[in-house]
């Protein structure tokens, strides 16, 4: 399926049996609603942030390879144990919309790169379920989204210093908050 009329497109790639759409994070509501709309994506499964910190900042190259349902691939080089390098990144946040196509069965996943501070659209108003998804974004990785109806914390105390599944969140020193304590 080709989704070259998806308003701010930028990238369609192909891997692992997913087709991901990168998108202009200016235009994200836009292309959701195209994509619910026009090409009939009327689930939102997920909504998740990634934070890629530093990635890569050395040019040594990892070893590795990715699993499949299907196995490993034993002639993948990576599965060798020789070095590769990992694929740059265009900002430091990733925003991955998770959408299906009920009851087609197609599956998609839209993303959105995005600068620390920099905000991104609200997918709320097309579908309602991305509420909590963008709150917990909110909350636990510092992602600002413009156009949320309540974007307040949802995990952790109104209170809370920082966000912290962000990878510059400070490990350790903080005090345990037991019920009870004053």
């Amino acid at each position: 399926m080709t989704y070259e009329g998806v308003p701010g497109l930028v990238e369609t790639k192909e891997g692992y049996g997913e087709t991901t759409l990168i998108v202009d994070p200016a235009r994200l509501r836009e292309a959701c609603f195209y994509l619910r709309d026009e090409e009939g994506f009327n689930f939102l499964s997920d909504v998740t942030a990634a934070d890629y910190l530093g990635w890569p900042q050395t040019k040594e190259a990892v070893a590795g390879y990715k699993g499949s349902a299907a196995g490993r691939n034993i002639n993948s080089p990576g599965s060798w144990g020789l070095a590769r390098l990992p694929e740059p990144r265009p900002s430091r946040f990733c925003m991955n919309y998770h959408l299906l196509a009920v009851p087609a069965g197609t599956r998609v996943r839209v993303q959105a790169w995005v600068e620390d501070g920099d905000p991104v659209q609200s997918v709320v108003n097309v579908w309602p379920t991305a509420d909590w998804h963008e709150r917990e974004a909110f909350d636990m990785m510092g992602i600002p989204f413009e156009g949320h109806p309540n974007l307040r914390r949802i995990l952790m105390d109104d209170d809370w210093e920082g966000h912290p599944l962000r990878k510059d969140y400070p490990i350790g020193g903080e005090p345990v908050r037991f019920s009870g304590d004053e």
